[in-house]
């Protein structure tokens, strides 16, 4: 319940203030995204199972995050910022899938 009301305000906190993103962390907000949603839905799904440890959960969101943000940082020093970007956004929605797939074989046995 604690989450729930933690999403709630923040999203109000984000219409009401109407925050911008600074221009250097543009490039970087989208994989950082699909990082975190990557370890949500792993976190869910091992929840599912019986395996869910917030300790697990907390230190695979901040490196999941820290890797994709650095792979893309990389990228963009070399100059291939684009095509790793996406690589890693290849690479994530696949482990989405997989979880996605995961979850739903759990909760309706198919």
């Amino acid at each position: 319940m604690i989450a729930v009301i933690g999403l709630l305000l923040g999203v109000a906190a984000g219409l009401l203030l109407d925050p911008t993103v600074p221009g250097w962390v543009q490039p970087y907000l989208p994989i950082i995204v699909v990082a975190a949603l990557d370890a949500v839905f792993g976190a869910l799904r091992a929840s599912l199972e019986g395996e869910f440890s917030d300790r697990v959960f907390l230190v695979s969101f901040v490196s999941n995050i820290a890797v994709a943000a650095f792979i893309v940082f990389i990228g963009d020093q070399l100059g291939v910022g684009a095509q790793l970007s996406t690589g890693v956004v290849v690479v994530l929605a696949m482990r989405i899938f997989v979880n996605v797939a995961a979850i739903r074989r759990s909760l309706f046995k198919a």
